[in-house]
């Protein structure tokens, strides 16, 4: 298989702090439409991982290629434009506006949230705005201020920002943290959704989860990978049962 199959292939990543390789020669290839879960101890180097692939780190050696494009150069923006998205463990929606809104001023077009005020909502928009709000669950409170949705809706609307610009690698970090488990269940059910056209990475915790969710698993330990393929397989692996169970 040729990189140009895969949706990101990562090869011989290192990003050293102080002298301590907290990425370590990774390798790792992404296919497409793939929701892969990345599982490990706290340390391991799970979310550095994504700093390094979205650009808010960058690597001391190795390379990142996203659709056949070094990234490891490339500004954090023009990686966005390309098609990658990241959510973070906190929630950054505009509490103040409606969640249609929200979405509105997530499309792409180089808008900030004053630029909106003069942009005209095209249909095409409303169209977008409408499918995005049916994948995220939230069809129904288009209305609503965004700060009165439960905390696991704000999750939901924080990943629908992300989908209005139709990224074609989506990155998240713990996305059922502080969720109750009908948020959960219904979590599962919008990755599984949305990974139909794109590939999906996920750092998760939460065994459960993982196992409905990943279609593979990928498990690092001090800045490397320790084991990866389907989850039952991981989960019999002495090296991962290991590191689990010795922490």
């Amino acid at each position: 298989m040729s990189n140009t199959d895969f949706a990101l292939a990562v090869e011989d990543l290192t990003v050293s702090f102080d002298g301590f390789k907290a990425i370590d020669a990774l390798t790792l290839y992404i296919d497409k439409n793939e929701l892969r879960v990345i599982i490990g101890p706290n340390g391991a180097g799970k979310t550095t991982l994504l700093d390094l692939i979205c650009g808010k780190t960058r690597a001391s050696a190795g390379s990142i290629k996203f659709k056949n494009t070094e990234l490891t150069r490339m500004a954090e923006y023009r990686r966005v434009r390309l098609g990658i998205g990241r959510k973070f463990q906190t929630p950054s929606i505009y509490e103040n506006l409606s969640v249609f809104q929200n979405l509105e001023v997530s499309y792409p077009g180089g808008r900030s949230v004053f630029g909106a005020l003069g942009f005209k909502c095209t249909d095409e928009v409303k169209s977008k705005v409408q499918a995005v709000a049916d994948d995220i669950m939230l069809a129904d409170k288009l209305d609503t201020e965004a700060g009165l949705l439960s905390h696991g809706q704000k999750q939901w609307l924080e990943i629908g920002m992300l989908l209005m610009q139709e990224p074609e690698l989506l990155m998240l970090d713990e996305p059922i943290a502080g969720m109750s488990s009908r948020e959960r269940e219904l979590t599962a059910e919008l990755l599984q959704r949305i990974c139909k056209n794109r590939a999906v990475i996920v750092i998760e915790h939460d065994m459960e989860f993982v196992k409905r969710i990943a279609h593979k698993v990928t498990v690092m330990h001090q800045g490397k990978i320790l084991a990866e393929g389907p989850m039952e397989k991981v989960q019999a692996d002495p090296k991962v049962i290991d590191v689990y169970l010795g922490h």
